[in-house]
């Protein structure tokens, strides 16, 4: 009886296992239709703005302000950022401000395949999904991924929808300084917004987009831009 059921449990892991390998396989190609956070806002009777738009057909400077913002070793780590994760360990363990070490990589795990609430169970899932990632797809479409699923606003999801939402105009078309400030709120999309002059969010912009210049610069390697 132990057996049979030591033999069940092993089937039924692999199964699983297998399930995940072929779902991130099939996103390398077919564009993810939701995500969670999505699926949470159209449940609540929200309206959800979204207009997918190719990587190679948004303006670069997105690209470069997300990297700066979030995840600057992008083009560099395997989906993990040692050195930032135990920046943030040491950070958090001195009783400062709490940091994130999310890389762009574990962003996309996390709205793509899993949901948004925090627990042990989904770290270890995000942390699956992400070497996933890492493993089946290019550097380029997790990047395209997330600038077309990353929460943006209430109800906002994706560079372009954001883009027409806050400057009215398609993200092929942002210039430096409003992809900088689209790029600043990251952090907190729903009360952060990129019209903020003075304060916290100026001044992460304006770092943002002194960073975009070595951003464009480190990429070179790993994506492929116009």
């Amino acid at each position: 009886m132990l057996a049979r059921l030591v033999s069940w449990v092993i089937k039924a892991l692999l199964a699983v296992l297998l399930f995940t390998v072929v779902w991130a396989l099939a996103y390398r190609w077919i564009n993810p239709p939701a995500t969670s956070l999505m699926v949470r806002d159209w449940a609540a009777g929200k309206t959800v703005q979204r207009n997918w738009m190719p990587i190679e057909t948004m303006s670069p400077r997105i690209a470069h302000a997300v990297m700066a913002a979030e995840d600057q070793h992008f083009c560099a780590h395997k989906g993990f950022d040692f050195k930032a994760i135990s920046k943030a360990m040491e950070s958090n363990r001195n009783g400062r401000k709490l940091r994130g070490a999310s890389t762009i990589s574990q962003q996309v795990a996390k709205n793509v395949f899993l949901w948004p609430q925090r627990s042990w169970v989904r770290k270890g899932f995000e942390a699956w999904f992400t070497l996933l990632i890492e493993v089946l797809w290019p550097k380029q479409r997790t990047l395209e991924v997330y600038l077309n699923v990353a929460e943006w606003g209430d109800g906002i999801y994706g560079a372009d929808a954001a883009a027409r939402h806050h400057f009215g105009r398609s993200a092929a078309d942002l210039s430096r300084s409003q992809a900088a400030r689209l790029a600043s709120i990251l952090p907190s999309p729903v009360k952060w917004s990129p019209h903020r002059t003075s304060g916290g969010i100026a001044r992460k912009a304006r770092s943002v987009e002194r960073s975009m210049s070595f951003i464009r610069r480190e990429m070179s390697g790993c994506l492929d831009l116009r």
